[in-house]
């Protein structure tokens, strides 16, 4: 008899969605996602955190490496760069829920540089295939407010052709939410510029856009 192919060859994370529930219950059933290969290696499903109530949502593009060993997102260094940026633009860090387009860690293993999980960026089929949680995550938190980080983020909300340099910084529409969703670069690229201090700056800059349009 014919084998079902694995879950996984769908590309998709529809069918682990739970029927109901809230927050709590997305994230118990994204544990067990099988919606892309990239569960196989990874050690865990790095959910969405933070305040469930929040004004404002920020999305990333998948966990790093201490994300996945911890199972938290933005709990590295792009993440310390994160919330001083956000509190230094006026928007307390304690009001956001954050989360990535993509909820496993996707790598590749360098031999020269021993056990060192070099992180790679995800596909458009691996950002479409965890869309569902990201959707579900948006309707739940019901922000004022959405932030992309970097191009993963946005092609994850506003389509493939997405460029953070043409679009960075303004208010942009979201389907029926409005103009309510405000892109910037990755915390992580502040770590890796040349000058710091200006792609820092431009990252502040950036959420400051967010912060005056919460009135």
């Amino acid at each position: 008899m014919p084998t079902e192919p694995a879950p996984e060859a769908a590309y998709d994370a529809s069918p682990f969605l739970p029927a109901r529930g809230g927050l709590d219950a997305l994230r118990a059933a994204a544990g067990e996602c099988r919606g892309c290969p990239l569960h196989a290696p990874a050690t865990q499903t790095v959910f969405g955190a933070g305040n469930p109530r929040a004004r404002v949502l920020l999305v990333g593009e998948q966990p790093g490496d201490q994300e996945d060993r911890r199972g938290e997102p933005f709990v590295g260094p792009a993440g310390r760069v994160l919330r001083a940026a956000l509190d230094e633009a006026g928007i307390d860090p304690d009001d956001t829920y954050v989360t990535n387009a993509v909820k496993h860690f996707k790598f590749e293993r360098v031999p020269e540089r021993g056990k060192r999980r070099i992180h790679k960026s995800p596909g458009l089929r691996e950002i479409a295939a965890c869309r569902p949680w990201l959707d579900a995550e948006v309707r739940l938190v019901d922000p004022e407010v959405l932030v992309v980080l970097g191009a993963s983020a946005g092609k994850a909300l506003l389509g493939p052709s997405f460029r953070v340099g043409e679009r960075r910084g303004v208010l942009l529409p979201y389907g029926e939410r409005g103009e309510c969703l405000v892109a910037t670069v990755h915390p992580s690229a502040v770590l890796r510029s040349r000058d710091r201090d200006e792609a820092r700056a431009g990252l502040v800059a950036d959420l400051g856009v967010a912060a005056r349009a919460l009135g």
